[in-house]
């Protein structure tokens, strides 16, 4: 896998994502994305029986069955109440990653909780998250840690793990977190149209409901397979969709078999499901440079993002009425693909909930979208890009 830019590495370890027009007297909107990437960042946490290679990539030396990577303590820059950890790696044979996590505050620190065991096959092992965790500080909800009274700093740890006897190493390539501090709203102000008006990328169209009924062991597709159809679909506007060899098991004659495959490498057996964030990004990283969860403060920073060739996929939820046009009535959590921008500023999308391929592609109204999307999720987005669209960032992380 190729590396970022350091101009790139540099741009998210200090703040991705900060708004370029913030609304005034909107609710502040704390938001920060922190990654180790580089091998140099790689070396500056703790490591207990791996080694980082030249090419920043985390292993287990020969003989070695398990080991750790710590990072360093990371500070948001304010007290986070929410936590995302996303990473990129690999897992050959019969080998595995924990994701772990932990907080303090000016008084004392968590004990460690822990967010995903991940294989990218389930051959092996079942990848599962790891939910009902507390301690005095936080809880585990599926893919986020939640921190009700906030941690000032956080750490993550990842442990690695291999049979007895087994050549092949797990890797790591880059870990990273989105934290946040949100306010409670129902409703934000809808943004002004940014750059990105009249731009719409040919982003391939998949249906989730063109799948209902099957795989029942990850999920039966129709309404459970939204995520992993729009992951599919921005692999495939990358040309980085899953060799044929990889869905020979999908049944013979079944329309876009790569998305039943995406569906089983996402599929999350605890939460028994295929919405788990990062899983999602975690399968994408295995086919293009990288993948990661983080949130936006408005659709201004997602007109970036597409300006520089990039589709995002947005996790959104509405009630009846509140989305014109959407496939489906209402929802409790749905995910699908920003593909572009109006001229005048409203949303194209690529909404999996349609009945047949022909009919993805939509247009949402701009203000319905936001209220859709930053309230119920925090605006939670998935970044899958590769080398050929870099992320529009300054090195001062800055949009």
């Amino acid at each position: 896998m190729r590396r970022l830019t350091s101009a790139i590495t540099a741009a998210l370890a200090l703040s991705p994502f900060v708004a370029a027009a913030p609304a005034s007297a909107a609710p502040a909107r704390h938001i920060t994305y922190t990654r180790w990437d580089s091998a140099d960042e790689l070396r500056a946490g703790r490591l207990s029986g791996v080694r980082v290679g030249r090419g920043g990539r985390v292993s287990l030396p020969p003989g070695t069955r398990a080991g750790t990577w710590r990072s360093p303590w990371a500070a948001a820059g304010f007290d986070l109440t929410r936590l995302v950890a996303s990473w990129e790696g690999r897992t050959p044979g019969r080998s595995r990653l924990r994701v772990d996590v932990r907080g303090r505050t000016g008084s004392g620190r968590s004990g460690w909780d822990t967010l995903a065991v991940w294989a990218q096959g389930d051959r092996f092992y079942e990848r599962t998250s790891r939910a009902a965790q507390g301690d005095d500080l936080g809880s585990v909800d599926v893919d986020t840690w939640v921190v009700p009274d906030g941690v000032s700093e956080y750490q993550l740890r990842v442990t690695l793990v291999r049979r007895e006897g087994q050549r092949r190493s797990p890797w790591l390539d880059a870990i990273g977190a989105m934290s946040s501090r949100l306010p409670d709203v129902s409703s934000v102000r809808t943004s002004r149209p940014g750059p990105a008006r009249g731009i719409v990328l040919d982003v391939p169209a998949y249906s989730q409901m063109i799948h209902r009924g099957h795989s029942p062991e990850y999920g039966a597709g129709g309404e459970a397979w939204c995520s992993p159809t729009s992951t599919s679909m921005v692999l495939g506007y990358y040309g980085a969709l899953p060799p044929a060899r990889a869905y020979s098991w999908v049944r013979q004659g079944d329309v876009d078999p790569w998305v039943d495959h995406a569906a089983r490498m996402t599929y999350d057996y605890s939460y028994d499901g295929t919405g788990n964030w990062p899983f999602n990004t975690a399968y994408a990283a295995t086919l293009v440079d990288r993948a990661f969860v983080t949130r936006l403060r408005s659709l201004r920073e997602a007109e970036l993002l597409v300006r520089a060739g990039i589709p995002v996929v947005a996790s959104i939820a509405f009630g009846r009425g509140e989305l014109t046009g959407a496939p489906l009535s209402s929802t409790d959590g749905h995910l699908l693909v920003i593909v572009g921008f109006t001229d005048t500023g409203d949303v194209v999308v690529n909404d999996p909930a349609a009945a047949t391929n022909a009919g993805v592609r939509r247009t949402y109204d701009r203000g319905e979208f936001e209220d859709a999307w930053i309230p119920t999720s925090g605006g939670t987005v998935y970044v899958i890009a590769d080398d050929a669209h870099p992320l529009p960032v300054s090195p001062r992380g800055n949009w």
